[in-house]
C-alpha cells in the first residue's frame, strides 16, 4: 500500500511537471533569438500595454486596438524589433476584434508554437527575430490560405505606403503612431 502512495505520488509529480513545461508554450528563451532586448530597455522603449502583450504574452481587449480598424495601405512590422510581418492587403475583417491577415510578408517572420493555455489548444505566434508575442494563428482564414492570423495591434506597429521612410511624412514631418507614444493607455 506505502509502494503504489509512493507511485502516485510520483506519477502526480510528473503529470504537474509536464503539464507546467507544455503550458509554458516555448522552450526557447530570449537569449535565443537572432535580436535580443533587455527587460529594462522594453520598458522604456514600450508602453505598458505593449510590453505586456509582447513580453508576457498577455491580449489587449477586443475591439480596443489601434490598427483593428486600420483600412490604410502599408506595412505592418514587429512593434519590438521593426521585423516586417504582413502588408494591408492581406488583412481582413474576420470580426473577431483584433487585426486578422490571412498570410505574411515572408514565410519565416513569425515562429509558431503549440499554446495549452486556458484549457484550449492554439499555435501562438511569434516574431522570428526577436521572440516577441504576437497573437494566435487559426485555421479558418479565408481563401487562398484558410489561416487567420489573430495579432493583438499593440504588438505591431504601422508604416502607411504614403509616408516617407523611417516614419517621415512627405512634407517632412516625423510621423508618430498612437501606438509609440508612451502616454497613450
Amino acid at each position: 500500500m506505502r509502494l503504489l502512495r509512493i507511485w502516485q505520488s510520483a506519477v502526480l509529480t510528473f503529470c504537474v511537471a509536464l503539464t507546467v513545461f507544455l503550458c509554458t508554450g516555448t522552450c526557447r528563451t530570449k537569449k535565443t533569438w537572432p535580436r535580443c532586448f533587455s527587460q529594462e530597455e522594453l520598458r522604456k522603449r514600450l508602453t505598458p500595454i505593449q510590453y505586456h502583450v509582447t513580453q508576457e504574452k498577455g491580449t489587449e481587449s477586443a475591439f480596443r486596438g489601434e490598427y483593428t480598424d486600420n483600412k490604410e495601405e502599408g506595412t505592418y512590422s514587429c512593434v519590438v524589433c521593426g521585423a516586417p510581418l504582413f502588408t494591408s492587403d492581406k488583412k481582413f475583417d474576420s470580426g473577431s476584434g483584433w487585426p486578422s491577415f490571412f498570410d505574411l510578408i515572408k514565410e519565416d517572420s513569425i515562429s509558431l508554437t503549440d499554446d495549452l493555455s486556458y484549457g484550449m489548444h492554439r499555435m501562438e505566434a511569434s516574431c522570428s527575430e526577436c521572440g516577441a508575442h504576437l497573437g494566435h494563428l487559426f485555421d479558418d482564414g479565408p481563401r487562398p490560405t484558410g489561416k487567420r492570423y489573430c495579432i493583438n495591434s499593440a504588438s505591431l506597429s504601422f508604416q502607411s505606403k504614403n509616408a516617407g521612410p523611417e516614419g517621415v511624412e512627405p512634407g517632412g514631418a516625423t510621423g508618430q503612431s498612437a501606438s509609440s507614444s508612451k502616454s497613450d493607455l
